[in-house]
């Protein structure tokens, strides 16, 4: 807690430190062990239970757990149906995952702030973060993997050369004076595409988990009248905030799938 810790100042720094190997270097190549194993639990029950749901699906009416997977799935195939005209087999599939998948690790940040760490460190572990989408390697990573398919949808539904031409010759046209300025315009568009990915799913989660650990900090900020008065503030500011905070989650989710769909539909267009 707050006070054990030295401080709101050390107790929100230590709530930010990764868990990560000793050989690991610093910044973007930086493996983050926390991260990465939420999100691959949180995947495999997602998987798990959409399985079991499909296994057990029936014709007649459905139970309340069908009919919650049936209610997901035909949100997000009406997004796509919207956006994307093509063959769905891939990019319907790829939707779903990212919305659910990113909901869960955003989900994450509803768990109060202490639970994980406080497990983890009775397993001699000291540093443990639960959010993965508040880490910015965790959405850079999600994002440059939707750009390499942006880069193979566009070679594929062009060829080579249609893709060539596009990215020298639009939009200002084909003369050979325009081309360097049709291709740095168009690199700096297919660039934009991941950074804004990440950064927007990164930005709103990693806000919303320091309100939370601001907020916690009220627990054990104060002593006396005036510590059980910040206790009261921190029970009541952290459940307003978690209440708002489900709104964010599931706007962040919806967010991320909607321009997955539509960078991939723009891959396939032709200009």
């Amino acid at each position: 807690m707050a006070s054990e810790s030295g401080g709101l100042t050390e107790y929100i720094q230590h709530h930010l430190t990764h868990l990560r190997p000793q050989a690991s270097p610093d910044g973007f190549w930086a493996v983050h062990i926390d991260s990465v194993t939420v999100s691959l639990v949180l995947g495999v029950l997602f998987c798990l239970l959409f399985w079991l749901k499909a296994r057990k699906a029936t014709a007649g009416v459905p139970g309340k757990g069908q009919a919650f997977v049936e209610l997901v799935l035909e949100f997000v195939d009406g997004q796509v149906k919207d956006v994307f005209h093509g063959d769905r087999r891939f990019l319907g599939p790829l939707a779903l995952t990212v919305f659910v998948w990113v909901f869960l690790m955003n989900a994450m940040d509803l768990l109060p702030v202490d639970l994980l760490p406080w497990i983890t460190e009775k397993f001699g572990v000291g540093h443990f973060r639960a959010v993965p989408t508040a880490d910015i390697n965790m959405t850079f990573a999600m994002s440059l993997t939707i750009f390499v398919l942006i880069i193979f949808y566009s070679f594929k539904a062009k060829g080579a050369g249609g893709y060539m031409h596009e990215l020298f010759t639009a939009p200002f046209g084909a003369h050979p004076l325009l081309w360097i300025p049709n291709f740095l315009l168009n690199v700096v568009e297919l660039l934009s595409k991941p950074v804004s990915l990440a950064m927007r799913l990164f930005g709103n989660m990693y806000a919303g988990e320091l309100v939370f650990m601001l907020i916690a900090g009220l627990f054990s900020a104060g002593a006396g009248v005036a510590g059980w008065a910040l206790y009261g503030a921190g029970i009541i500011g952290y459940t307003v905030w978690g209440l708002f905070h489900i709104l964010i989650i599931g706007i962040q989710a919806f967010i991320f799938m909607v321009l997955t769909i539509v960078y991939i539909s723009m891959a396939h267009d032709h200009h």
